[in-house]
């Protein structure tokens, strides 16, 4: 696959194909030549007497230095080597592939005022598979992501550490050259230009939706077999009642749940005149509403990111009719804010699979079904550790839900006064998305159990798409008998999970959104 720059703004799923997956960069003839061209306006202001923020001036609290004219070229050296200072564990190689792709696009709207030859060997090094290494603390989510974005700029320039295609270590000279890419020496303004963006928060904003995307479904598909496995009503989920709600993301897990649960004879079992069990408890019967809470919160966050793949953020920037502007886009605030607004919903996404987890393996709540679900109960303990585990993940999903983005804390001698702290925000979402994964993991793990189960006593199967889920499973793990090492199994479903492979079993029988 090969995206073309420069002709549209970059869908979420053209990051992530470029990011995750390896796809290839093009940069459109038209957009490297109106580069040259804003080019033109920013070698005009480097000859100006008059100083020029980022062309002929310092940085930040520096900013009303002059720098003559012979230091501009070290300048623009100094400010990278001086900005690549990060700190920490190594970030994901899909983040920093993002984070560089994003502000390639940027440089690509000929706003920056960059030579082509800057856009061009982004394009090479990302399809080369070089990677900077980059620490996971070095950004204030304001000035924009400026560590990531300096340690990608560095490795431009031929200096710093990369891993190469293949995962190794090495001086970024050296991976440049057995690329045959030339290091570029940085000009007037484009070290300012390749360090001043949003990209990094955009990126992992990207890959969290899609993720997301997944998961939600996913949620929804293990929301329906704890509903048919508890001898749970699919009356609530019901178009007509939903209707009454017009939520577009509740429509959607609603319908999710009626598809999973059509022609189950586990449901049908049960009505009949003689059930005399009147609701289902929340966690059943109030699923789609937070399940759909969660796709529309995942909506706004979708708006917020394409607005901001559309945008060309730099400061100063070459303006259309070629004024250079200082300017504040690169605050990262909108992203900051759905960042913190999606890691919230993670948290009570997970809370309430934990919840139906929990009812199963409590035999006063799980409606005839051994006692967590063990082969022998007392001898053994079947899922119980495995309900712990999810709720030590949700205890910690909840202090990752606390917002990062209404932190602020002061820097360059209270010239960036008000910072975003976005990219904290999509670090611990990051980290957030790694639990709610494994938690809804564990509910799919023991729901197949309880359904397992279940269908043994009636005797009768399972809905056709649950049985399919059960089947993909059951490939992998086990079905009920006495207790076994659990963790190997956990971690089974947490990949058929992550990988969509339950997911792609439910919609070989049945459509899901």
């Amino acid at each position: 696959m090969q995206i073309t720059l420069g002709r549209h703004p970059f869908t979420i799923d053209e990051v992530v194909a470029v990011a995750r997956h390896d796809a290839t960069v093009v940069i459109d003839a038209d957009a490297l030549a109106a580069m040259a061209v804003t080019r033109g306006i920013v070698e005009g202001l480097a000859d100006d007497v008059e100083p020029h923020y980022g062309v002929s001036t310092g940085f930040g609290a520096l900013a009303t230095t002059h720098i003559p004219v012979a230091k501009r070229a070290e300048l623009q050296r100094s400010l990278v080597r001086s900005h690549a200072a990060s700190s920490g564990p190594e970030v994901e190689r899909e983040v920093v592939r993002g984070t560089m792709l994003l502000r390639l696009q940027t440089l690509t709207t000929a706003r920056t005022g960059a030579r082509p030859i800057v856009a061009e060997t982004y394009a090479a090094m990302l399809n080369a598979g070089i990677t900077p290494i980059v620490g996971e603390y070095g950004s204030l989510g304001c000035s924009g992501d400026l560590a990531p974005l300096a340690h990608c700029a560095l490795a431009v320039m031929g200096e710093g550490t990369v891993r190469d295609a293949s995962g190794e270590v090495m001086p970024a000279a050296q991976a440049l050259a057995d690329a045959g890419i030339e290091p570029v020496a940085l000009r007037e303004k484009e070290g300012l230009a390749l360090i001043n963006g949003t990209d990094g928060m955009l990126g992992m904003l990207a890959l969290a939706l899609t993720d997301l995307d997944r998961l939600v479904a996913t949620a929804d598909l293990a929301a329906a077999m704890s509903v048919e496995a508890l001898l749970g009503t699919d009356r609530p989920f019901a178009s007509d009642l939903h209707a009454l709600r017009p939520h577009p993301g509740q429509a959607a897990s609603a319908e999710n749940m009626r598809r999973v649960l059509t022609g189950s004879p586990v449901v049908a079992s049960h009505r009949t005149d003689d059930c005399t069990r009147v609701q289902d408890a929340y966690s059943l019967r109030c699923a789609p509403q937070v399940h759909g809470a969660v796709r529309d919160t995942m909506a706004h966050a979708a708006s917020v990111a394409n607005r901001e793949l559309a945008s060309g953020i730099d400061n100063p920037v070459v303006t259309l009719d070629g004024r250079v502007e200082s300017n504040g886009n690169f605050h990262g605030a909108p992203l900051g804010y759905v960042l913190d607004f999606l890691a919230i919903a993670v948290a009570d996404l997970a809370s309430m699979s934990e919840r139906r987890t929990d009812r199963f393996l409590d035999a006063s709540r799980n409606q005839g079904l051994p006692p967590f679900l063990a082969h022998d109960p007392g001898v053994d303990s079947g899922h119980m550790i495995a309900q712990y585990t999810q709720a030590g993940i949700v205890s910690e999903l909840k202090r990752l839900a606390v917002p990062a983005s209404v932190d602020s804390i002061p820097s360059s001698a209270m010239q960036e006064d008000h910072v975003a702290m976005g990219w904290s925000a999509a670090r611990k979402l990051r980290r957030a998305i790694d639990g709610l994964t494994r938690v809804v993991a564990i509910e799919l793990l023991t729901a197949a159990r309880g359904l397992d189960l279940r269908t043994a006593a009636l005797g009768v199967d399972a809905a056709p798409t649950t049985a399919a889920v059960v089947s993909a499973l059951r490939a992998h793990v086990p079905g009920p008998g006495p207790d076994r090492y659990l963790a190997p199994e956990i971690e089974h479903a947490v990949r058929l999970t992550d990988d969509g492979t339950l997911l792609a079993a439910a919609r070989a029988v049945t459509p899901i959104v």
